[in-house]
């Protein structure tokens, strides 16, 4: 059977400032030319790294590190990353052999030089050195910091907190809205080929289930094209659910 929805159909104005994140990133731009920190947070897969990776995209001065295990990974990546910013600063080729205090200069060196701002994602709960170490080279050069955290309260970023304490510096990221979710399952159905006799009874509920989840709508999605969860033409929603709440695949 094919969906009724068409993902030739133009999106509308309103899925795609959603699905682009336009809101959050007019304030996400505004907060960083006012050269303050900001904290960026909401539930897990709904798409803080995809829209810090498109505001890094836009701000060649803006550093972007994945993901933070030692105040040494730290400073490789960052300073890797202004390598790839900025042609005038001087950084060593071979950095890993270094010390960190050694690393720590340069990148302070590096930060008084020009302005920069770091976009560090996925922190998880940083140990106190590497809190301590962000704190210093944020006052180097009067960086700002761009976080990723789960959580409003902030527990993922431990004891930079301060840096970005009052609520305007705070910008949360939604689950779409029913509609908004609706249409980016059918495009990606289609996209992905799924077909099925009951797919247009099948994908509302897969919406449903994910609260509107990009990341649990993909995951169900994918799931749907698996032998295991199918019968005859037909997707087994409900055993579909039941495995991607479980967390299996």
């Amino acid at each position: 059977m094919t969906i009724s929805f068409s993902a030739k159909q133009p999106p509308t104005r309103e899925y795609l400032a959603c699905i682009e994140r336009e809101e959050e990133m007019v304030r996400l731009q505004a907060q960083a030319k006012a050269c303050k920190s900001v904290l960026v947070f909401g539930p897990e897969g709904v798409g803080k790294s995809r829209l810090l990776r498109s505001f890094v995209e836009g701000h060649p001065q803006a550093l972007y590190i994945a993901q933070i295990h030692s105040p040494h990974a730290f400073l490789l990546a960052l300073l890797t990353a202004m390598r790839h910013a900025a042609n005038t600063i001087a950084i060593p080729e071979n950095l890993a052999p270094l010390s960190t205090v050694s690393l720590k200069g340069i990148a302070g060196r590096a930060l008084d030089t020009q302005p920069f701002l770091l976009v560090l994602d996925q922190l998880n709960g940083p140990s106190r050195l590497v809190t301590s170490l962000i704190k210093d080279l944020h006052h180097y050069g009067r960086t700002s910091v761009i976080f990723a955290s789960r959580s409003p309260h902030m527990e993922d970023i431990g004891a930079l907190q301060p840096l970005c304490a009052d609520k305007s510096e705070r910008v949360e990221i939604k689950n779409w809205p029913q509609p908004v979710a609706l249409e980016f399952a059918y495009r990606e159905a289609e996209k992905t080929l799924l077909s099925a006799s009951n797919l247009d009874s099948a994908i509302p509920m897969i919406v449903e289930w994910s609260n509107g989840n990009p990341a649990a709508i993909l995951h169900m999605l994918g799931m749907a094209h698996l032998p295991q969860y199918r019968l005859g033409d037909q997707i087994k929603a409900h055993v579909l659910y039941l495995d991607h709440r479980m967390g299996r695949r």
